[in-house]
């Protein structure tokens, strides 16, 4: 129950956070013509990697994007691509997750974390682009470079949010092992 309710505010703040982004970054690619998206995507794209990150397990990124998706749809706030809106917000996640299966990671490292954000960004940018733009090929390939670029850096401010979690809950960990009675055979706690 617990990853799935990490899931859905993952996914929730991924929404929430793109009528944001997007047109900060519009400042940035509009004189480039390349999508928004693109440049933005790594800051909306983290949040798949850090709800993998925290659950650990497969096919979280999916279930992300999957419910991004509902969410646009049922709402229709920024972004909704309408029923296309299964596709490109599910096919991030598909190949972000088949991507660390591949290497056998679960965004443990850095490096791993910025694959994954990486992989996101880029098949978010690749299935809006053959929705919508369809780009001539010059503009796809600086539109995609911008993607894995972005994608990457959300992928590692993923890990370094994740790593501040995991930090956290070691230290919780610690003082609520202290406090259990049934925990290290003391029978009282310490009292703070």
């Amino acid at each position: 129950m617990f990853d799935l309710i990490i899931m859905a505010m993952m996914s929730a703040l991924g929404i929430a956070i793109k009528p944001i982004i997007v047109p900060l970054a519009h400042i940035i690619s509009g004189p480039l013509f390349i999508p928004s998206g693109a440049v933005a995507g790594g800051f909306y794209m983290m949040w798949l990697v850090l709800g993998f990150g925290i659950t650990g397990k497969r096919g979280t990124m999916t279930l992300i994007g999957l419910v991004q998706a509902i969410l646009v749809m049922a709402t229709g706030i920024v972004g909704s691509h309408g029923v296309i809106s299964l596709v490109t917000y599910t096919a991030p996640g598909i190949l972000a997750d088949l991507g660390l299966l591949l290497i056998g990671h679960r965004v443990c490292c850095l490096p791993c974390a910025f694959l994954a954000g990486m992989l996101c960004n880029i098949a978010g940018s690749i299935m809006v682009n053959f929705v919508y733009f369809r780009l001539p090929l010059i503009p796809l390939v600086l539109s995609l470079s911008a993607a894995a670029l972005s994608g990457g850096l959300g992928g590692i401010v993923a890990y370094k949010i994740l790593q501040q979690i995991l930090k956290f809950q070691k230290r919780g960990g610690n003082t609520s092992e202290e406090r259990d009675p049934n925990i290290g055979g003391s029978g009282g706690g310490t009292g703070s």
